[in-house]
């Protein structure tokens, strides 16, 4: 067992143990744990995941809250007024170019750490990221710690969340790099905050970052954890026209693609602009109350999603094995058989032609001398031409096996476009379905037998019990006494 695995089997182990402790009136999310790495056998087994990589460590196990948003629209003053500390340093322009990944510590102080602190930890949602971003890194290895930083801090705020507080988002400077963490925050996020600034009534001079960050939410599955936070409305407060900004940011976005969600208008009382009036101070405060209760109401919600969000995960992947990979395993591996079946025809057949030429040249050759000597050699000839034409077959096939192999996975990367990781998958299958010591007459993808396909099942009937158990805990339809814990 190599070091990798082992470190990935101490890490599930130590999970499966957190969880157990965390919850001992529940164990959902432990059993779950044991789920993931069943799944993992089948992975390796179809040679979908490597033997140092788990399903487990695509999933976040702790609720994540992400906050995206434009320039200067106050993510960081926001996060500190909900951590009850000023964690996050604030202004008007950029101060900071990286991710920062923020959770709980029992020490007194905040400690910042670097970017390999989280690609090198199985529990949080960047292990092994530097992974991806040295594939795409404009300027040849960068280190990790450009990107991302942890800080932990002693809010019992954040205690049992991860936050991760974006650097400005400005679109047409983002490198690519940057552009992909983003998008693997957002899938991995349980709650989605995009903060805009009330004080720029101009969206559309940003017309290229609100593309970018609402292209992330339309159309997904998964929208309504999404949050549009229209945030320093108190600038507004003047003209008394709150409802006209909020207009003018909903138009913009309705150009860009969304057309549904909601606007919660917020700022920061300690940082407001003083609003003379008392009636209209009275209503900005009473709206800010109300939505800063519904966005606080949300945030705490995910604690429970959590559970059904893994579970959710859990069902996803193995049905996404069973119903989507080995579908698209196996017809890749029939027109990979069919035209190395054609051309093998085709260059056997030249190869043929060639060889009866030389065989007949050689017997006119033998019969036109009639000589002993000339006859043993021309024995001595047909037999090397026969051994040559043997290996040239053997090393022919081989080579037209990987070459068609080799083809179809750049069709198909092609069709995949930016999902690395599914076509990760997808190769490291393919390219085990039709290695060289694999005959071809062999049915379906490599690993997918009964005992694989009656463990995605086991996996399956596991997920819809553990919702079932989820269910149980959080409604109560017979009406029967008997309080719910919570996940």
């Amino acid at each position: 067992m190599s070091h990798s695995s082992t470190q990935i089997n101490k890490y599930l182990k130590g999970l499966q143990k957190h969880l157990a402790d965390e919850h001992p009136d529940n164990p959902t999310l432990a059993n779950a744990v044991k789920s993931f790495r069943k799944m993992d056998y089948v992975g390796h087994s179809m040679g979908l995941i490597g033997k140092d990589e788990s399903y487990a460590t695509c999933v976040t196990w702790w609720p994540m809250i992400a906050v995206l948003g434009t320039f200067s629209a106050g993510k960081s003053t926001y996060i500190n007024s909900y951590l009850n500390m000023p964690l996050q340093r604030t202004g008007n322009q950029a101060v900071d170019d990286k991710f920062t990944v923020i959770c709980y510590s029992h020490h007194n102080e905040a400690k910042t750490l670097p970017g390999i602190a989280l690609d090198a930890d199985p529990r949080f949602p960047f292990f092994q990221i530097s992974r991806s971003i040295d594939e795409i890194s404009e300027a040849g290895q960068e280190r990790i710690d450009a990107y991302l930083q942890l800080k932990t801090c002693p809010s019992e705020n954040i205690r049992g969340k991860i936050l991760i507080d974006s650097p400005g988002f400005d679109a047409d400077n983002q490198r690519a790099s940057t552009l992909r963490l983003t998008q693997h925050i957002i899938n991995l996020s349980d709650l989605v905050l995009v903060f805009f600034d009330a004080r720029h009534p101009e969206p559309k001079a940003m017309q290229d970052t609100l593309a970018y960050l609402v292209s992330a939410s339309v159309n997904r599955a998964d929208a309504n954890k999404f949050l549009y936070i229209l945030n320093q409305i108190d600038v507004t407060a003047q003209e008394d026209n709150p409802e006209e900004v909020v207009s003018a940011w909903q138009r913009s976005l309705a150009e860009v693609g969304l057309v549904t969600g909601r606007f919660y208008r917020i700022y920061n009382p300690s940082a407001a602009v003083p609003i003379a009036n008392p009636h209209v101070r009275e209503r900005f405060e009473k709206k800010r109350a109300e939505d800063m209760a519904d966005i606080n109401a949300r945030m705490h919600q995910i604690e429970v999603e959590r559970s059904y969000r893994i579970v959710g995960k859990l069902e996803q992947t193995a049905k996404g094995i069973k119903n989507q990979i080995v579908n698209k395993l196996s017809e890749m591996l029939k027109k990979w058989k069919s035209r190395v079946i054609l051309f093998d025809g085709m260059v056997f057949s030249i190869l043929a032609v060639l060889a009866g030429v030389a065989l007949s040249m050689n017997e006119s050759w033998g019969l036109l001398t009639a000589f002993p000597d000339e006859l043993r050699q021309g024995e001595t000839t047909a037999l090397a031409i026969a051994a040559f034409l043997v290996i040239s077959i053997i090393y022919i096939h081989f080579s037209i096996r990987r070459a068609v192999a080799n083809n179809l996975l750049k069709r198909l990367a092609d069709e995949m476009g930016n999902d690395h990781e599914t076509y990760k998958q997808f190769m490291q299958a393919f390219n085990k379905s039709t290695v060289a010591y694999r005959p071809m007459f062999l049915k379906g993808p490599a690993g997918w037998n009964e005992v694989t396909q009656q463990t995605i099942d086991e996996i399956i009937n596991e997920a819809n019990d553990y919702i079932q158990a989820l269910n149980d805990q959080f409604t109560n339809p017979s009406g029967n006494e008997g309080g719910n814990s919570q996940v």
